[in-house]
């Protein structure tokens, strides 16, 4: 979904951070991207303030040049934004196919954290929508505007088809990973990634995420927090021994 804006997606293709290139480092690139998620979910604030720094040295070569086609830099808050309320929306729809129903009072305080996914980088609290139905009203002006190209549709359709796996590995995950992405998908997503989705395909993921949803509710806390309490631990190993965090 992020990538979908395409100063995101051309802000990956072309970012000269090797270090943080999938299919490079894909071991690493996932790490950076969960610890980000696990720190802003379960870190305190120094913890924070420290990934925040380790994550803008890194951010200060994503800068477009003369030759983009689109204008990027990686400290825009409004890029940030919306990778943020990517973040969200992924987050939120996890949680309803896979968590405990959650009352209005909840995913109202849920929705407020979430504001970290942003304010720990460059987005300023007051850009941040100030309750769920204004992020309702962002969320649908940002996706009807989306619009991808080859480029980056080829790139996405890579990622989807576990290119950056060694080839044992991704021929054998290729048909679940494929359907699970695109079953999480929103429609306008499934319709510029030209991904097929049918009744009879929903009707197949919704028996999937339940069979996934019982069995998950009956996990200990720490297993259903698994892998981000994980990467938390690494993160603050990281800290304690001076290691580079990304």
């Amino acid at each position: 979904m992020q990538l979908s804006k395409l100063p995101v997606g051309y802000g990956v293709l072309e970012s000269r951070v090797d270090s943080g290139n999938i299919f490079k480092h894909p071991v690493k690139r996932t790490r950076t991207t969960l610890t980000y998620l696990a720190v802003v979910s379960l870190g305190t604030d120094e913890e924070r303030q420290a990934y925040r720094r380790a994550v803008n040295g890194a951010h200060a070569q994503v800068r477009s040049t003369e030759s983009s086609p689109v204008s990027y830099n990686a400290f825009d808050p409004r890029l940030q934004l919306w990778v943020a309320a990517c973040l969200y929306r992924g987050l939120e729809d996890t949680c309803a196919a896979f968590g405990e129903p959650a009352g209005e009072a909840e995913l109202d305080r849920r929705y407020q954290e979430a504001a970290r996914l942003g304010t720990t980088l460059q987005v300023p609290r007051e850009a941040w929508p100030a309750d769920r139905e204004a992020f309702a009203r962002y969320w649908d002006a940002e996706v009807a505007a989306i619009r991808l190209d080859d480029t980056v549709r080829r790139y996405l359709h890579d990622l989807i088809e576990l290119r950056y796996l060694p080839r044992p590995l991704a021929v054998l995950g290729v048909p679940l990973h494929r359907f699970v992405t695109t079953g999480f998908l929103p429609p306008r997503f499934r319709e510029e990634m030209r991904l097929p989705w049918s009744p009879r395909s929903q009707r197949r993921f919704d028996r999937l995420t339940g069979a996934i949803r019982a069995v998950v509710r009956v996990l200990p806390v720490p297993l259903r927090q698994f892998p981000f309490n994980a990467y938390l631990w690494d993160l603050r190993r990281r800290l304690r021994h001076g290691l580079p965090l990304v």
